[in-house]
């Protein structure tokens, strides 16, 4: 049998790079170890988070699967930060770990041009550095034009409790043996990585008047931006806020060589997520800490479980009991799933390029945890631009590459082709230096024009897109010609709101600008019957259109430097005086551009500078 794309696994990564592909128009192939695992969340009952549901919101704007299902599945959604700026506002939701993996396997069985078949993928076959299909654990041979590695934690995964270590996958599953060993004798570096999950409670067993109730917000919102709210902000489904205590954290040092981190196990080479640790780091990093907050997350509807975020462990089960049962409203807890931790192997992603193909072999693509990431969400957006750019090279067009300033997939991919990892990559807001412009409210204006071109978003998604860019073009130019004067009438309603009295004339757009004026207080003076998400946006616009300016023009000059292309065939041998490490780096990395190179630590701004003269030579010859 022969396709024309083979995504093998079928986590978030495989679930939008299979339906990017075959929506695309190619004979695609999902191939996954257990079908009835497609899409499943091993870890915590969530969809986004800080940066996270930002990303959400552009895989939805870029026409991917995510968004639209987390939205049926939610059982909570809040928006984080909503006290703060809009660069840092984002989307969480506490999503039914039970529903949300059976909206997205019937999503993918409806999918025309999509195949699914259960095997594990043992092997590649690879000519002349080219991928030409898999071969199955059995032996079979299915041949692809193209091949997308969406493995998530399977490779040589070992499940690791105390002082054991078993050789299985986040269920009990079999994991890849020999796949990660085939990628090496191709060339990859391969490195070992490690992640955790902590227990699952039984809900009827917590005393939750010893915990605090934490609500979803009251009003309702989507990750997608083509369906309106269908919850009822009053029947969403409550987390519970609890600590660690002194007796917690005594329990935890007292047996710190019983964890696998700390001594259970002495040939553990995977390094754990820095921005996820479990307790056992939290507690020796912060010694001084007196407790830590965890909360009590409701993992489905359907279910008794209660995950208990934060407190990821490799412990044994008896000093697991014991930890649980020193925590305020655990103390009877009865423990349904015990936590572990789980090392795998990845590819170091600095052998990737910017289209997530590989550098290494043509036609091959990774996508998710293989490239060192964590996070459901981080593994989507992957698998959805992989999916993308193997369905454009397929068909002879140019990739998608998404820049710092377009979203942030375009900084998670290039922070991981160009930096590369030591531990698993989580998004921050801090990651991107140019978060202002990549907010929650305008992925769609960033990034639907792209989704369309592709092919993933139709003509309806994109006649509404262009519909309220009109709208709010229509309605900053009302503001804008539309003036007040100090009448009396006017002051009074000024110092009602409260805020400075007028001296002189004003336009609607320039009283806006003031911290205590928002949209509704105009309202009083024209009328604006639009939806209020085209008055967010005019009101964001308008209030932050210094910072947005500027950050604008910054972008603007990273992208002059991201236009200065570096030939694929430069040899940096060739380059006298630049430095050593230098040298080493760039010959790892083999930036793309003038802007990349700047990118890669231990790269300093004379190397740059010797580089852009040893090119314009080579410019004159």
């Amino acid at each position: 049998m022969n396709y024309d794309c083979i995504v093998v696994g079928g986590g978030h990564a495989g679930c939008e790079a299979c339906l990017a592909t075959a929506r695309m128009g190619l004979n695609t192939l999902l191939i996954t170890g257990n079908i009835k695992n497609i899409a499943d969340m091993p870890c915590n009952p969530s969809i986004g988070g800080s940066a996270k549901g930002i990303v959400v919101r552009e895989i939805d704007a870029l026409g991917g699967e995510m968004g639209k299902n987390a939205d049926k599945a939610q059982i909570q959604m809040k928006m984080l930060n909503n006290k703060k700026g809009p660069a840092v506002q984002a989307l969480r939701a506490q999503a039914d770990n039970i529903e949300y993996p059976r909206l997205m396997q019937e999503t993918l069985q409806k999918q025309t041009n999509l195949t699914i078949l259960e095997a594990m993928v043992e092997n590649l076959i690879v000519e002349d550095h080219t991928v030409h299909g898999i071969i199955l654990g059995n032996g079979e041979k299915i041949f692809g034009s193209n091949v997308i590695l969406t493995t998530g934690t399977y490779l040589k995964a070992d499940i690791l409790v105390g002082d054991t270590r078993h050789r299985e996958g986040p269920h009990g599953e079999k994991p890849s043996e020999h796949l990660s060993d085939r990628l090496k004798e191709l060339g990859f570096k391969i490195i070992r990585l490690k992640t955790g999950t902590p227990q699952r409670i039984d809900k009827n067993s917590i005393h939750y008047d010893k915990t605090k109730r934490e609500d979803g917000d009251n009003i309702a919102y989507t990750f997608s931006f083509d369906e309106e709210p269908a919850y009822d902000v009053n029947k969403q489904t409550p987390c519970y806020l609890t600590y660690t205590t002194n007796e917690t954290h005594k329990i935890i040092r007292n047996n710190l060589s019983k964890s696998s981190m700390y001594g259970g196990l002495n040939d553990i080479k995977g390094i754990g997520p820095r921005y996820c640790p479990s307790i056992e780091d939290k507690i020796v990093r912060f010694a001084d800490k007196e407790r830590h907050q965890l909360f009590l997350e409701p993992t489905s509807l359907s279910s008794n479980e209660i995950y208990v975020q934060g407190f990821s462990t490799s412990m044994p089960h008896d000093i697991q009991e014991q930890m649980v049962h020193s925590i305020p409203g655990l103390e009877d807890a009865k423990i349904i799933k015990y936590a572990y931790a789980i090392e795998y192997d990845s590819i170091y992603p600095t052998q990737i390029k910017q289209t997530l193909e590989t550098k290494l072999v043509h036609n091959l693509y990774t996508a998710g945890q293989i490239n060192g990431t964590s996070g459901y969400e981080e593994a989507a957006c992957q698998g959805l631009i992989a999916g993308i750019n193997a369905a454009l090279k397929f068909q002879g067009k140019e990739p998608l590459i998404l820049k710092r300033s377009d979203a942030y997939i375009g900084v998670l991919i290039d922070d991981l082709v160009t930096k590369g990892v030591r531990d698993p990559y989580r998004l921050l807001t801090s990651r991107a230096e140019y978060r202002l412009l990549l907010r929650h409210d305008n992925a769609d204006l960033r990034l639907r024009e792209y989704g369309y071109q592709v092919g993933l978003i139709s003509e309806k998604q994109h006649k509404k897109l262009l519909e309220k860019k009109d709208k709010i073009k229509t309605v900053t130019e009302l503001l804008k010609n539309k003036k007040i004067t100090p009448i009396q009438e006017v002051n009074e309603y000024m110092k009602s709101i409260p805020t400075a009295l007028l001296k002189d004339g004003i336009t609607l757009y320039d009283l806006l600008k003031r911290p205590e004026i928002k949209m509704e207080h105009l309202q009083h003076f024209i009328e604006l019957p639009f939806d209020k998400n085209i008055l967010e946006q005019v009101e964001i616009n308008i209030k932050y259109e210094g910072y947005i300016m500027k950050a604008s023009r910054e972008a603007e000059k990273m992208i002059r430097l991201e236009q200065k292309k570096i030939p694929e065939n430069i040899d940096y041998n060739d380059i006298k005086n630049i430095a050593s490490e230098a040298r080493q780096k760039l010959q790892e990395v083999r930036p793309t551009s003038i802007g990349q190179a700047l990118r890669i630590s231990g790269v300093n701004p004379a190397d740059i500078s010797i580089l852009m003269i040893y090119l314009k030579k080579g410019e004159k010859n």
